[in-house]
């Protein structure tokens, strides 16, 4: 009992995220090492499922090593390549080049990213949080002219579109709605600022002329412009 409790206790002295790694790589000519930093960033890129941030990555290379350096000579490398990395929600991921969008579709087969499925009224509703954010139910509603469910943002929610945002200071301070950065990740966007104007999303199908009726979304994507 007792050499089972001592071998409990040396097993907690050693957490997964204890790795030895030689981040400086001194012993290797400057050549070689920045190579193997590209390597490493590289690798760590390509295995993650979400948008890799700058504090990840700085874990597996020297000090002195430029992130947005290693990114630029990556991209260089994959300029033939039918994929990049690209800035994505606050970090970098690999993503396929849009030319090669019609072929992957036609192999039907699973990619690393799921698309989910929403309605048009789910999409009108995204978009609108997007560009109004913080944005409450009762305000959405407002603008829509007719209530946006309680079931359609717990929908988004699910998709992991959107988080909560501060109370409103309306009466009763109901809850307002951000997207999030799993959103940034999903469309492809950096930040916020990178949000298409809206007869971009009108020609995609994303948000019908109707759904915006009696609000110019013109005129408050200024507003989401400011925030990252």
């Amino acid at each position: 009992m007792i050499m089972a409790e001592s071998r409990t206790a040396r097993r907690k002295k050693r957490p997964d995220d204890d790795v030895l790694l030689d981040r400086e790589l001194d012993d290797l000519p400057p050549d070689l090492r920045w190579r193997e930093w590209m390597l490493r960033v590289e690798a760590v890129i390509f295995a993650a499922g979400e948008p890799v941030s700058r504090e990840t990555l700085t874990r597996v290379v020297g000090k002195s090593c430029s992130i947005d350096l290693i990114i630029e000579d990556l991209r260089e490398e994959l300029r033939s390549r039918p994929y990049d990395i690209v800035a994505i929600a606050g970090g970098w991921q690999h993503r396929s080049r849009s030319a090669y969008a019609p072929a992957i579709r036609a192999s039907q087969a699973p990619t690393r990213s799921s698309s989910v499925s929403l309605s048009e009224h789910e999409a009108a509703v995204l978009a609108a949080i997007a560009y109004l954010q913080p944005v409450t139910r009762g305000e959405l509603s407002n603008m829509f002219g007719k209530e946006v469910s309680r079931d359609t943002i717990a929908s988004l929610r699910d998709a992991g579109f959107l988080g909560s945002g501060p109370r409103s200071p309306t009466p009763g301070a109901p809850y307002t709605y951000v997207t999030t950065k799993h959103f940034l990740s999903a469309f492809g966007l950096e930040t916020l600022r990178d949000l298409p104007d809206v007869e971009r999303l009108e020609d995609a199908g994303l948000l019908s002329r109707h759904a915006r009726e009696g609000q110019d979304f013109a005129e408050v994507s200024s507003d989401g412009d400011e925030q990252d």
